[in-house]
């Protein structure tokens, strides 16, 4: 395979494209549109988002210490995408794009209803790089949709919710499965 130099840049891709709720429920709340998104520990469950300095939500979240990472989905990519091009200052985007604010467990950021899967947290780390602020977050809640958790096993199956990816400056569904975990090692019966 042939290779040829290409400038350094972002891509790493695909990547998980998140709606991340912020603010209150009861007052300022917005949505925006999160590729740059990851888990970084397992123990304790942590994450992060990065943020523009320039974007609504950054300052909202720099003052609320919180946030929610919504998975989205393929029914939901106008949404997602819309949220991402245009700013809370100016739109309300719960209302704009038919979302419903929901209360989470433990936060008083809103989650988004119409995702399958939600994920609480909090800020317990901001690292300055660059163009982006780093969130770090500790996860102190899942809020995931009853429909995808299989009964037999308790294992949440968001394959079934058709989530949606990020590769650069496009979105797309998740093909087909390959495998599984270990796959490649696994002993056949």
């Amino acid at each position: 395979m042939a290779k040829v130099p290409f400038k350094p840049g972002t891509l790493l891709y695909p990547l998980p494209v998140v709606m991340v709720s912020c603010g209150s429920l009861e007052g300022e709340k917005n949505i925006i549109t999160v590729a740059w998104t990851g888990t970084i520990c397992s123990d304790p469950p942590m994450c992060y988002i990065s943020v523009r300095k320039e974007r609504h939500s950054h300052s909202i979240i720099s003052k609320s210490k919180e946030f929610v990472i919504n998975l989205t989905t393929e029914q939901l990519a106008k949404a997602t995408d819309w949220c991402g091009v245009r700013s809370g200052r100016d739109y309300d985007k719960f209302k704009e794009m038919h979302l419903t604010p929901g209360p989470c467990q433990l936060l008083k950021a809103p989650l988004i209803e119409e995702c399958p899967l939600n994920i609480e947290c909090r800020v317990v780390e901001v690292k300055e790089l660059g163009s982006h602020d780093m969130f770090i977050a500790e996860v102190v809640a899942i809020d995931a949709e009853e429909t995808l958790i299989d009964k037999g096993t308790g294992a949440f199956q968001l394959n079934h919710a058709s989530p949606l990816a990020y590769s650069h400056g496009k979105y797309y569904g998740l093909g087909e499965k390959l495998g599984g975990f270990g796959f490649s090692v696994k002993k056949k019966k």
